[in-house]
């Protein structure tokens, strides 16, 4: 069988740092741009303004060889962007309202194929019209959905939340999110037990920051890994999108659920030793594909 089409839905932004610098970014888009890095050329389905910083992102993702069949253009609202604050080294965002990526519309999606794994957050659905254009492709294709929750308050509703987990097989989120979503447990591993008892999840992966990450799959397998202690920190925005990203790379590679971890560690303690979520270097991302 081939490989599955990667589909990523959601924003595209630029990160705006408190020392003037403008970095492209927004989950969706870090993980398509890493995916891409990897060889494995994702179709991202997002919105951009028609405005100057929209064709910086056209022209970033054509020279970085993407396809660009699912970025739409919108003549009214604006490209995303985020104000990037660092408290103790970690982000916190300002995100702009109304923004192209909130009206995906779904007149404008391209032929999908059926055999697919869907990749999304849940920022980009604080609008019904993106939210819509999302139930439509899940209705038309079926597709193996992973959700990282990636929660930006004030823009998520639990209630939604919820109603989205049940249409997933892989989440990612961590201990905070974990949190929010599970309040009636405060333990960790009865949190990650009462998931798998309400929702349909084959594994769920928790990043737990400077400590590392754990996978939990259905049945009872348990696989944590950390960081090394002489990982250098930058800053760590976009450290869980790269984790994302090798996770679904070692889904399509076929990779064993530990290869997979140690590789997604290793390539978000790299991440973290960089300004921002991203970078054009190819050669950044050269040691990541051997196995």
């Amino acid at each position: 069988m081939n490989n599955p089409q990667i589909i990523i839905f959601g924003e595209v932004l630029f990160d705006c740092f408190p020392d003037g610098n403008l970095v492209l970014g927004g989950a969706p888009f870090n993980v398509a741009w890493h995916l891409q890095a990897f060889g494995v050329s994702p179709l991202f389905i997002s919105r951009i303004g028609n405005d100057a910083y929209g064709k910086i992102i056209k022209k970033a993702m054509e020279d970085w060889g993407m396809n660009i069949t699912g970025l739409q253009e919108d003549k009214i609202n604006p490209t995303g962007m985020v104000q990037v604050k660092l408290i103790n080294n970690e982000p916190h965002y300002d995100i702009l309202e109304n923004s192209a990526y909130d009206f995906i519309d779904s007149s404008l999606i391209p032929n999908l194929p059926q055999h697919s794994i869907l990749y999304h957050g849940t920022l980009a659905l604080r609008n019904s019209t993106s939210a819509k254009t999302l139930e439509k492709i899940k209705t038309d294709i079926s597709p193996s959905i992973f959700i990282d929750v990636n929660l930006r308050s004030p823009w998520w509703n639990l209630n939604r939340i919820k109603l989205l987990l049940k249409q997933a097989s892989s989440l990612k989120l961590n201990q905070e999110e974990l949190s929010f979503i599970v309040k009636e447990e405060k333990n960790i591993n009865q949190a990650i037990n009462h998931l798998f008892s309400t929702y349909p999840f084959n594994n769920i992966i928790l990043t737990k920051g400077k400590a590392g990450a754990i996978l939990f799959t259905r049945d009872n397998i348990t696989h944590q890994i950390s960081p090394s202690q002489n990982t250098t920190v930058i800053d760590t925005v976009g450290a869980g999108d790269a984790f994302c990203s090798v996770l679904i790379l070692g889904m399509v590679k076929k990779w064993d659920i530990l290869t997979t971890l140690i590789k997604a560690q290793k390539f978000a303690s790299a991440i973290v030793g960089i300004q921002g979520a991203t970078t054009n270097l190819k050669s950044f991302y050269a040691s990541f594909l051997k196995h």
